[in-house]
């Protein structure tokens, strides 16, 4: 194990760390703009990317070009919703999607607001469909960048961290340890075992402002708060 992962390793640290960035931070800007986050795994290869990180100025580098890209896939999505929103809705991709996935983040938006465009990057489908739904809804864009920026950082750091940490401490243990390859990968499954878990801990929480009732029906509508500005 240790031999296979020591190579695996050495593998994607010796790509240029220039173009490993770039290419994370295109992946997590493909994952995060309008619908292409249900087909790309960027979040798979930010932490390949991670797992290269050298120093903790690599580190921080890495995880600022994973959060531009990340805002700018957001953004992508954002200004789509608002000038092609419903040509989206519409298209073939957009009904493969299903109206119900539609009206569920239209809902969360309505009643929820700002905290909706937070918690949303945290939760599968909707952290493709919240920023569309965004730009449909006539929220402003500095108050959806005040919500989306802290929930980036904190996955862009999360994701980058855990990966670095767990390289770092393998390459200190692998001549050591010869079962240091079964603690790297024990060590990533637990921490997507654990993301996995609190998405489903976030969605549980939010079931109550998702799900369908006898008041919160009809066509988009602007969120209740911040539409002031």
């Amino acid at each position: 194990m240790n031999e296979v992962l020591t190579w695996l390793l050495d593998t994607v640290q010796s790509v240029d760390p220039i173009i490993r960035t770039i290419v994370a931070g295109v992946a997590i800007m493909l994952e995060t703009s309008v619908l292409v986050g249900l087909v790309v795994p960027g979040d798979t290869i930010v932490i390949v990317a991670g797992t290269a990180v050298a120093t903790v100025a690599e580190g921080v580098v890495l995880g600022i070009v994973v959060i531009v890209g990340a805002l700018a896939g957001e953004t992508i999505g954002f200004f789509l919703g608002r000038w092609l929103g419903p040509a989206i809705r519409r298209s073939r991709l957009g009904r493969r999607i299903g109206e119900e996935n539609w009206v569920r983040s239209e809902r969360y938006l309505r009643r929820r607001g700002g905290p909706a465009i937070f918690l949303s990057r945290f939760l599968p489908v909707l952290h493709s469909l919240v920023p569309l739904t965004v730009g449909m809804s006539g929220y402003p864009y500095r108050r959806f960048l005040a919500w989306t920026v802290p929930a980036c950082t904190i996955w862009a750091f999360l994701y980058v961290g855990v990966a670095a940490a767990a390289a770092g401490t393998y390459r200190e243990l692998a001549d050591r340890i010869h079962f240091a390859g079964y603690l790297f990968v024990g060590v990533i499954l637990v921490f997507l075992v654990l993301v996995f878990v609190s998405k489903k801990i976030i969605e549980r929480v939010e079931r109550k402002h998702l799900v369908a009732d006898d008041e919160a029906t009809g066509p988009a509508a602007a969120p209740r708060e911040d539409m002031e500005d």
